[in-house]
């Protein structure tokens, strides 16, 4: 039998789907030209003002403009905010990181002595100018400036998501990059950086392989691989990436360090102690995973409170001392009863 809830639910339902019918088949906007601004509907989709003075159909607005709350496409004249630009910031850090993390893997030995320091200066060299480079080609041409759609909304990462179908007549195709221009400079920022990489690290490569031992010439040129990869990541998760990316790098540069020393072997306080001092490299380490959960921390707070936000900066260390201080309680070797027995051996019969 049917019961009564399941008649309840059925009608909510049927009354639920016949609002939403109501409302979308009754939606009435202007279609084709017109001579005074119209509403447009969906989140995307505007007019432009066209050269006779009347306005275009509904449609996606052109490159670089976005439609206001009339529906009007209008230019994108805002200023990154602060987060904007640390966002960009850490689009260019990863691929800068990734690929001193392999070089580093790539060097089996005399790391940051003798010339094989030029390959991580030449792995910087190339993120910094592939920076500089697509802001000098991003509108305003030729300007270290950025004229910026801010981004309101998640959903304005994915306006493909948003295309309208009003009254069930047909989908208009209202997709645009709503976030002018930071989604498209960082595909040109990947794209310039793997252009620099293919002309400069290999003359690089042969002046190090001369006075160094260098273990896999395929890690040093793992660009080719990375920066495809993180070009489809940022084309898929964008949105995401630039809602939370204050998190990831303050819980990365926490497990970074924390992986860092965990490969030391010996855990004893004053032995974790003298790594970070050891050479030049390992202060290197410290340092930078150091800066990185700073530029977290002062990503998620953006300094609203410059002088309380700015102190927590202070606090970058305890990551580093928390492991030091507390590694002997979790070091196996140190656990009394945790030590596998040998197998026992075996006599021949």
């Amino acid at each position: 039998m049917i019961s009564s809830g399941n008649i309840l639910q059925c009608l909510i339902l049927c009354i639920w789907f016949g609002l939403i019918s109501a409302a979308t088949i009754n939606y009435e906007y202007e279609k084709g030209v017109v001579s005074t601004l119209k509403h447009c509907p969906g989140y995307y989709c505007g007019r432009t003002l066209l050269s006779n003075g009347s306005w275009s159909s509904c449609g996606q607005c052109d490159r670089g403009t976005r439609r206001n709350a009339s529906s009007a496409c209008m230019p994108c004249s805002d200023e990154p905010s602060f987060y904007d630009w640390l966002y960009l910031g850490f689009m260019m850090l990863t691929p800068l990181l990734l690929n001193l993390l392999c070089v580093d893997i790539s060097l089996k030995k005399n790391k940051l002595e003798e010339r094989t320091w030029l390959l991580y200066v030449c792995v910087v060299v190339e993120a910094v100018l592939a920076s500089v480079i697509t802001l000098l080609v991003t509108p305003p041409l030729g300007s270290l400036t950025l004229s910026s759609c801010r981004p309101r909304d998640l959903r304005d990462w994915y306006p493909i998501m948003y295309n309208p179908n009003p009254n069930y007549e047909g989908v208009l195709h209202c997709t645009q990059e709503a976030v002018y221009p930071m989604y498209t400079m960082v595909l040109v920022g990947y794209s310039v950086f793997l252009v620099l990489m293919l002309a400069l690290r290999p003359a690089i490569a042969e002046v190090v392989s001369k006075k160094a031992k260098v273990e896999d010439a395929g890690a040093i040129y793992s660009a080719l691989y990375l920066l495809p990869s993180l070009t489809v990541i940022h084309a898929l998760f964008a949105g995401a990436i630039y809602t939370v990316f204050p998190y990831l790098v303050i819980v990365g540069s926490i497990i970074s360090i924390a992986t860092y020393l965990a490969y030391q072997g010996d855990q004893r306080v004053r032995v974790l102690i003298r790594v970070f001092f050891r050479d030049k490299r390992s202060v290197l380490i410290l340092l930078g995973h150091w800066c990185l959960h700073a530029y977290g921390i002062i990503a998620l707070t953006q300094l609203t409170y410059p002088v309380v936000h700015a102190s927590l900066c202070a606090l970058v260390p305890v990551p580093a001392l928390f492991y030091v201080l507390t590694a002997r309680f979790s070091d196996p070797t140190r656990v009394q009863g945790c030590a596998i027995p040998p197998p026992a051996s075996t006599r021949p019969c």
